[in-house]
C-alpha cells in the first residue's frame, strides 16, 4: 500500500471508529490530544474506553453476532489497518503512547506486513459472499495468534450500493523480540533470543547457544527452531528443530494444520524426528540411573470433520456441531537402548501403532476479559466433545489391542462461573487382560470476576486425579513439579519422592488485578494453595500424607510484550520429603496458560502424567 493510499485508510478507519463510540468522546479527545497540556487533563479526567472496561470489571461479552445484519452481502475492498505495537488499542486508535519508551518501542518493532497478513490470515477475500461465522472465526483467530496482541474486524455498507459491503481488519502486533541467557563468568554463559515475527513475516526464530567450560562431557551446547505458521491460504505450518544439548541430541521437521474453526473440513501432520537422549529413570527403589538411547520417530494423521446440523439456530445459539473421524499412524524404532524382555524394559520396544477416532464436537466462543490475560480480550470455549478410540500396537513382545474414551465439557454457570470437566480412560487389552491403563478425572473452575475498591478478583480452583492400571514396572507419575497454583502439574515443588501410580491434587488460586500499572506493566497479586496425595498401588491411597503448598505472591505482565509473566512469590512446603527448606523464595517467568478448547485433533493414546 503507497503512502497516500495508507494515511486515506488510517483517516477513514479512525472516522468509522469514532462513529461507533461517543460522537462528543472522539471529538473532545481529538481536540485535547493536539495539545501536551490539555492531553493530561484528558488523561486525568476521562478513562480509555476498552481499558476502563479492563478496570470495573465488565465484560467484554458479544453473544450476538456483529456481522449477522450483513449476511449474504459481497465482500468487496479489504482494508488492513496496523497499529502501533504501544498506545493505540483496536478499540481505541487515537490513543498515543504514554512515555518516550512505547514511542521507542514502536519505531524499532517491524510491523506484520500487509501482503502476510492479507496472504496468509485472512479466512475471506474479495468478491465472497460474507458469512458472519467466517468473519467472527478470523477475528478469533487472528487474536489467538501469537504474533497479535489484539484483532478487531469491522463491515460497513459501501456508499452508494446495496450490495457491496467493505471490510476492516485491524490488527496489532506483540513486540516479537525477546532476548534471552544467563552469566556465571567467563566459563558459564549464554546468550539467544526469540524473534516471534521475523522481519513483519509471521515467521518464528528462536536460538540459544550455552558455554560451560569446566564441562568434561561436552562444552558448547546449541537448539534453535524455525517456524513458517500459516503458509499461503492453505493454513499449514512448517516447523524445524534442533537440539544440540549434553543429555538431548535432536532433529525434526514437521508439517501440521489443525481445525483451526469448527468449519474447517480437513486437518492433519507429518512429523520425523531422531533423537538421541540420556534419560533420567527413577526406579521403585529410588535409585536413579542415565539410560541412553536413540530412536527415530515419524508420527502421521489425517482429520475430516463432517457438518451435523445446518439450522441457524444449532449454529448461533448452541454452537457448531461436527463429526470428525481421524487416522493415525506412529512409529519408533531404536538404534540404541537396553536390552528388551518381557520382564524387564517394556517400555523401549520398537512399535507401530494405528489409531482410529471418531468423535462429536460442539463449540462456541465468548469474549471474555482478566482470566488468564491482564486485560487482553480472551475467547472462551464452551461447549463439549466425546471421542472414541480404537486401534493395534505392533511392538516387539507382540500385538495389542486399544481402547479409549474421553469426554469433556465446559460452560458458564449464571452467577457461579466457568466450569469445565474432563474424563479420559483408556488402555491397551492383551490376551484379554488389561495393562498399562490410565483413568483420569479433570475439573477447572474460575469465578465471575468481581469488583473490590483495590481491583478486579477471580477465584480459581482445579483439580486432577490419575491412576494407572497394570502399569509397567518403571512407569510412575509424580506430584512434584515447579511452580505454583494454576501454573503447574504438581504441588509445586520438585521431589522423586513423590512418585507413585496414582495421584490426586487440587490447586486454589485467587488473582486480584490490581489498578497498579507500573510503566506498562500491570500487577496481579496471587494466593494460592496446593493438596495432593500420591502413591502406588501396593499402599493405602488416603491414608498416605497430604502434601501441601502454601503461598503469596505477585505477577507483573505487559500484554504487549512476548515476555511470559514474571512473578515473585514466597512460598511454604510443611511436609515434603527430602526438603530442607520449607520455606522458599522464586522470581519465575510465568507462561501464559490457554482455556481448553473442544476441537478434536489425532486419536492419541490417553498420556499417563
Amino acid at each position: 500500500m503507497d503512502s497516500l493510499a495508507a494515511i486515506h485508510l488510517n483517516a477513514v478507519t479512525d472516522s468509522i471508529l469514532m462513529q461507533r463510540d461517543s460522537v462528543f468522546y472522539s471529538r473532545l479527545k481529538t481536540k485535547m490530544y493536539k495539545h501536551r497540556l490539555t492531553r493530561q487533563l484528558y488523561d486525568a479526567v476521562f478513562q480509555d474506553v476498552y481499558n476502563s472496561r479492563v478496570k470495573t470489571g465488565e465484560v467484554n461479552q458479544i453473544e450476538a453476532n456483529p456481522f449477522k445484519i450483513f449476511e449474504g452481502k459481497i465482500i468487496g475492498d479489504i482494508y488492513i489497518r496496523r497499529l502501533s505495537v504501544f498506545g493505540q488499542t483496536v478499540y481505541d486508535t487515537l490513543r498515543k503512547p504514554a512515555n518516550w519508551i512505547e514511542r521507542t518501542g514502536s519505531r524499532l518493532h517491524t510491523n506484520t506486513r500487509e501482503h502476510v497478513i492479507r496472504n496468509s490470515y485472512l479466512l475471506f477475500q474479495q468478491g465472497d459472499i460474507l458469512d458472519p461465522l467466517v468473519l467472527r472465526d478470523n477475528e478469533r483467530l487472528l487474536r489467538n495468534t501469537s504474533i497479535f496482541h489484539d484483532a478487531r474486524i469491522l463491515v460497513f455498507p459501501r456508499v452508494g450500493s446495496k450490495q457491496f459491503v467493505d471490510v476492516y481488519v485491524i490488527t496489532q502486533d506483540v513486540w516479537s523480540l525477546l532476548p534471552n541467557g544467563g552469566f556465571g563468568g567467563l566459563t558459564n554463559f549464554s546468550v539467544g533470543f526469540d524473534q516471534l515475527n521475523f522481519r513483519g513475516l509471521g515467521h518464528q526464530l528462536f536460538a540459544q547457544v550455552a558455554y560451560s567450560g569446566n564441562d568434561p562431557r561436552q562444552k558448547l551446547e546449541y537448539q534453535g527452531r524455525y517456524r513458517v505458521p500459516f503458509i499461503g491460504k492453505t493454513f499449514l505450518t512448517a516447523e524445524a528443530n534442533l537440539l544440540y544439548l549434553r543429555d538431548l541430541k535432536q532433529a525434526s521437521v514437521k508439517l501440521y494444520r489443525p481445525f483451526l474453526t469448527p468449519d474447517m473440513k480437513y486437518a492433519g501432520s507429518i512429523e520425523l524426528n531422531h533423537t538421541q537422549i540420556n534419560n533420567r529413570l527413577v526406579n521403585r527403589n529410588d535409585s536413579v540411573v542415565l539410560v541412553p538411547l536413540g530412536y527415530n520417530y515419524s508420527d502421521i494423521w489425517i482429520g475430516r470433520s463432517f457438518r451435523l446440523f445446518y439450522r441457524q439456530s444449532e449454529t448461533e445459539e448452541k454452537g457448531r456441531s461436527r463429526l470428525v473421524v481421524a487416522l493415525r499412524n506412529t512409529s519408533y524404532t531404536y538404534s540404541k537402548r537396553p536390552n528388551v524382555t518381557a520382564d524387564t524394559n517394556q517400555i523401549y520396544q520398537d512399535s507401530r501403532t494405528t489409531l482410529f477416532s471418531v468423535g462429536f464436537s460442539r463449540r462456541k466462543y465468548v469474549r471474555d476479559v482478566l482470566i488468564y490475560g491482564f486485560g487482553r480480550t480472551e475467547d472462551v470455549p464452551i461447549g463439549e466433545n466425546v471421542a472414541g478410540i480404537i486401534g493395534f500396537d505392533n511392538a516387539e513382545l507382540g500385538q495389542r489391542l486399544y481402547t479409549g474414551l474421553n469426554f469433556s465439557q465446559g460452560k458458564y454457570v449464571r452467577h457461579v462461573g466457568y466450569v469445565y470437566g474432563l474424563i479420559n480412560v483408556g488402555g491397551y487389552i492383551r490376551s484379554g487382560k488389561i495393562e498399562q491403563g490410565v483413568f483420569s478425572l479433570e475439573s477447572n473452575y474460575f469465578s465471575p470476576l468481581m469488583k473490590t475498591k483495590w481491583g478486579n478478583m477471580r477465584h480459581f480452583l482445579n483439580t486432577r486425579y490419575t491412576t494407572g492400571i497394570d502399569r509397567f514396572t518403571n512407569e510412575y507419575i509424580t506430584l512434584g513439579s515447579s511452580g505454583s497454583g494454576l501454573n503447574t502439574d504438581g504441588i509445586g515443588v520438585n521431589s522423586d519422592l513423590l512418585r507413585g501410580t496414582k495421584r490426586w491434587l487440587i490447586n486454589y488460586e485467587n488473582i486480584l488485578f490490581s489498578r497498579l500499572n507500573l510503566i506498562g506493566f500491570r500487577v496481579a497479586f496471587i494466593t494460592f494453595a496446593n493438596l495432593g496425595l500420591v502413591s502406588f498401588s501396593n499402599k493405602s491411597f488416603l491414608q498416605g500424607p497430604l502434601y501441601q503448598g502454601y503461598g503469596i505472591g505477585f505477577r507483573l505482565r505487559n500484554e504487549n510484550l512476548t515476555f511470559n509473566s514474571f512473578q515473585i512469590r514466597l512460598s511454604y512446603y510443611p511436609n515434603i520429603p527430602g526438603n530442607t527448606l520449607p520455606f522458599r523464595q522464586a522470581f519465575e517467568g510465568i507462561p501464559t496458560l490457554k482455556l481448553r478448547d473442544f476441537d478434536l485433533s489425532a486419536p492419541q493414546i490417553v498420556p499417563y502424567r
